[in-house]
């Protein structure tokens, strides 16, 4: 960081200011700081609402003892306790990593969420992540603040403070209601552009020709997840070794029926 490291009488200046409500500026010019490294200061250590001066500095000394000691344990510990190829795991990982980016999802957090879905461990710490992904502690809270924001991570809080991070069965069912809410949404506000635009002329009805849409695939996309939610804790068919095929007569969830088609024509 410019300037040196935080001293411990600065981290106690930063929680001070943070108690008062002062903006992460206001605290750096007080500190003759950049803004940044407040930022990355709080963040990193529980945010503006958790952040403690001497755990701060504690666990600063801990990431400077640990970050030349970075072991190889990351790609171990997926493949170790079940004899998987590494290198499969490794190209596995990658491409899971990027299809979420594809899918929009900004490359750290992308590389988060992949780590996340392939451990076999309920759930994993900040450090435990960083160690994995070898990226810095303030790049994974990061990654989790965002991630968490969107309801695809679960935060559980332990003793001492430490947080560990996962992802529930029900990940992939709050993605789609989210994601049905904020069509809805969108649905909505195109609506109310109708009457500012006024009902008839083309651009209300491109607006109403959307909200409808909208509605449509919301609605749908809603009860296609109610429907397959089932889907999501159960076990599957066969066990992980097993090459066979699927049991035909264990049973399984009903798939979802194939939303309708909506009418098509112009607005009445």
């Amino acid at each position: 960081m410019p300037g040196g490291r935080l001293t411990q009488q600065e981290r106690q200046q930063i929680a001070t200011g943070l108690a008062d409500g002062l903006a992460y500026a206001e605290i750096a010019r007080r500190l003759d700081r950049p803004t940044s490294t407040i930022t990355r200061e709080v963040m990193r250590n529980g945010g503006p609402a958790g952040y403690r001066a001497d755990l701060a500095h504690r666990a600063t000394e801990r990431r400077a003892h640990r970050r030349g000691q970075a072991a190889t344990r990351g790609p171990k510990a997926l493949t170790e306790d079940y004899g998987r190829d590494a290198e499969a795991v490794r190209a596995y990982e990658e491409t899971l990593t990027t299809v979420f980016i594809a899918s929009g999802t900004p490359k750290m957090m992308a590389r988060v969420m992949a780590c996340l879905t392939l451990t076999d461990a309920d759930s994993l710490t900040a450090a435990e992540l960083a160690q994995r992904l070898q990226v810095s502690p303030a790049s994974v809270s990061k990654a989790i603040t965002f991630l968490e924001s969107q309801g695809l991570v679960r935060r559980e809080r332990e003793e001492g403070r430490r947080e560990r991070y996962g992802i529930d069965d029900d990940i992939w069912y709050q993605s789609m209601m989210a994601s049905a809410r904020s069509t809805a949404q969108v649905a909505e506000t195109s609506r109310q552009g109708v009457g500012v635009m006024r009902p008839g002329t083309p651009a209300a009805t491109r607006l109403e020709n959307a909200a409808r849409f909208l509605d449509f695939i919301s609605e749908a996309t809603a009860r296609a997840a109610e429907q397959a939610r089932a889907i999501l804790h159960t076990k599957p068919a066969t066990a992980p070794d097993d090459t066979a095929g699927p049991d035909p007569d264990r049973g399984q969830p009903d798939r979802p029926p194939r939303a309708r088609r909506p009418p098509c024509g112009p607005v009445g």
